[in-house]
């Protein structure tokens, strides 16, 4: 056999041999965590960020969360709390009704990780209340439902229960997420929500907002 064509043989062994090795590496690696949805980037955020409307926060009188009808059903016997536990977590299981059993959760605001779903909170990125002081008072039921629930923006993450409770209604300017880490996808978060939202912002909360994005 010509040298050439043993030596191309054996290249095409090893090219065999590697794409085996790496198929093996796929079937062996664990499955990615999942996560919401990828916030836009800090120069499109900057860009939606430029675009909002700035005025003075609203009211919170007539807020109530019952006028955000939240984690409706999403399919079969899965509300949208049950959903979202089930696209953060690793290896979750879930009972008949849905509910998680067992689990790993990683809380990226403060970097704790989770085996018990009644640790967590699914925030709201942009708080019901928020929204409700930056333009939601106006909307109808119906608009409110579909921001409460909102799957398709960066609107809801599993995080450690009382870190979302120290959060509460706050916005950018009073809170951020203590796992600085986390703060650039934060704001981008934030900010896409708002944007697609057409809710306002106030001049301290742009000013923390941009802060945040000139270092991301």
């Amino acid at each position: 056999m010509p040298v050439g064509m043993i030596y191309a043989r054996r290249i095409a062994v090893l090219a065999t041999s590697a794409a085996l090795a790496v198929t093996g590496l796929l079937a062996t690696a664990p499955a990615a965590q999942a996560a919401m949805p990828t916030p836009v980037s800090a120069a499109t955020a900057r860009t939606y960020l430029a675009a909002l409307t700035v005025k003075a926060a609203g009211s919170t009188t007539g807020y109530s969360r019952d006028l955000f009808p939240h984690w409706i059903t999403q399919s079969g016997t899965c509300n949208t709390r049950e959903t979202v536990l089930k696209r953060d977590g690793v290896n979750v299981v879930t009972d008949s009704n849905c509910a998680a059993t067992s689990g790993s959760w990683y809380s990226e605001y403060d970097g704790a990780t989770w085996t018990a779903a009644s640790d967590l909170d699914i925030d709201h990125m942009v708080p019901l209340a928020e929204a409700w002081r930056s333009g939601a008072n106006s909307w109808t039921t119906a608009q409110r439902q579909a921001f409460a629930n909102d799957l398709t923006r960066p609107q809801l993450i599993a995080v450690t229960d009382n870190v979302n409770q120290a959060k509460s209604d706050q916005d950018p300017a009073t809170w951020l997420p203590p796992r600085t880490a986390y703060r650039c996808t934060y704001v981008r978060a934030w900010v896409q929500v708002k944007y697609y939202w057409q809710l306002s912002v106030d001049s301290a909360e742009k000013s923390a907002l941009q802060s945040v994005l000139n270092g991301c």
